[in-house]
């Protein structure tokens, strides 16, 4: 049986880890996803880590040892006994025994701080959102979900910030994919822009004939050594979104059973919202997936440029994701 696709989810607290992964999982499929949280290897518990000192968010406080050689272990299609960490009330529950799906999504906030860690994902994937809206989306989550009040969670956020800038936000360097929402011409949720990052560690989708049509939907891709920056407009039209989505997916029609599920979902409360912007985001992210399950399910080792044993799948010969 081939091993797992394993995608790496970080950012800082707050920063739209989980909306990003709710649309992969909704098209992937539940059955066929395992959803691995790395903040559970934190090494103290709330009052533990109120007694040193320390934030969540530095190194000291997390077993990123073990952390590393269990996603080992999953990468090797193994089970591992997980720990799992209660965000309720800041203990430890009951081990959880945790089998690997075909892919295995972890979030965390520290999840690609070494080299050993970032070694176990097919696609790296870092949130950076601007801190005046992360700041705006943690209180909105704490304090409607986790009972906190709007001065505590804004007196954790200053205690975090340097922990933040020194361990947490370096690791957007070593991403695959860098994804940014940021307040355009709207700073509706649903209207936000989207600004990524796409570093030629992973192959990407020719995106050139997108941007070259960028005066009909503002659309705009900029070329750096190393990677591209793609712009994506909050307030692009559905129909301009739905002709970008059609290119993309032509690039990927060994996958195009999985078209069945809506991209681009959030919810704000219990409301629900769609953004045009996030569903492309995810479906970039998407392509990078589904890709590394071909490579991997042909045999390779991985779809990254360079790396040894590694198998380019020829579309005719892919097999469903």
């Amino acid at each position: 049986m081939p091993r797992p696709v394993m995608i790496g989810i970080v950012g800082d607290s707050g920063s739209g880890k989980t909306t990003i992964t709710r649309g992969l999982v909704r098209v992937l499929g539940d059955e066929q996803v395992s959803h691995f949280c790395a903040d559970d290897y934190h090494r103290f518990d709330r009052r533990q880590r109120a007694e040193r000192d320390l934030t969540p968010l530095h190194p000291d406080c997390n077993f990123l040892d073990i952390l590393g050689q269990d996603l080992g272990h999953l990468r090797a299609n193994e089970p591992v006994l997980k720990p799992v960490y209660q965000h309720t009330d800041g203990t430890f529950g009951a081990p959880d025994y945790f089998e690997p799906g075909r892919f295995v999504v972890t979030e965390g906030l520290l999840a690609l701080y070494t080299p050993a860690l970032r070694e176990m994902f097919d696609v790296r994937v870092y949130l950076d959102p601007p801190e005046e809206l992360r700041r705006r989306w943690k209180v909105a989550r704490d304090c409607s979900r986790r009972g906190y009040t709007t001065d505590q969670v804004l007196a954790e956020l200053d205690r975090r910030e340097p922990d933040s800038e020194e361990f947490i936000r370096p690791q957007r360097h070593h991403a695959d994919v860098v994804v940014s929402f940021r307040p355009g011409a709207s700073d509706e949720q649903n209207l936000l822009d989207a600004h990524l990052i796409l570093r030629d560690t992973l192959p990407f989708p020719d995106l050139s004939a997108i941007a070259a049509e960028h005066e009909q939907g503002g659309v705009e891709l900029a070329e750096r050594p190393g990677e591209k920056e793609l712009c994506v407009p909050g307030t692009i039209g559905a129909a301009r979104a739905a002709e970008i989505e059609e290119a993309i997916w032509g690039r990927m029609h060994f996958a195009s059973h999985l078209r069945q599920q809506r991209l681009g979902e959030f919810t704000v409360g219990t409301d629900l919202h769609r953004s045009e912007a996030l569903a492309l985001t995810q479906l970039l992210i998407l392509y990078h997936v589904v890709t590394a399950r071909a490579v991997v399910a042909l045999g390779g080792e991985s779809a990254r440029p360079g790396v040894e044993a590694r198998t380019t799948p020829r579309l005719e010969q892919v097999t469903p994701a």
